[in-house]
């Protein structure tokens, strides 16, 4: 019983990670990773990095902090006043940049 519970689980799992990929707008996520790739060596500066996870469906670009900047006090600021901006200024349609692994 156990083991159908767990199957079942894994393959609701699965397919709910299939529809959030084929829900993707691939132009949209390629210039996401332009303005990440533009960003990450000021991060890296500083020992910090930065990881794309995801957009979501209303435009919310999910990004995970790495290195120096995971543990940063000033890692908010540096979220939102410069990859949030930064992301904004160059993609007027996201709405707004977050981190997975911040704690709100």
């Amino acid at each position: 019983m156990w083991n159908l519970r767990l199957r079942l689980k894994i393959i609701f799992i699965i397919k709910h990670l299939i529809k959030i990929a084929m829900n993707q707008n691939p132009e949209l996520i390629k210039k996401v990773t332009a303005v990440i790739d533009q960003i990450r060596p000021y991060l890296e500066a500083d020992g910090g990095n930065i990881k794309f996870i995801e957009v979501t469906d209303d435009n919310v670009v999910n990004v995970e902090l790495q290195g120096a900047c995971a543990c940063c006090p000033m890692s908010v600021m540096t979220l939102k006043n410069g990859v949030e901006e930064a992301m904004k200024k160059a993609i007027p349609e996201i709405k707004s940049v977050e981190a997975v692994n911040m704690a709100k």
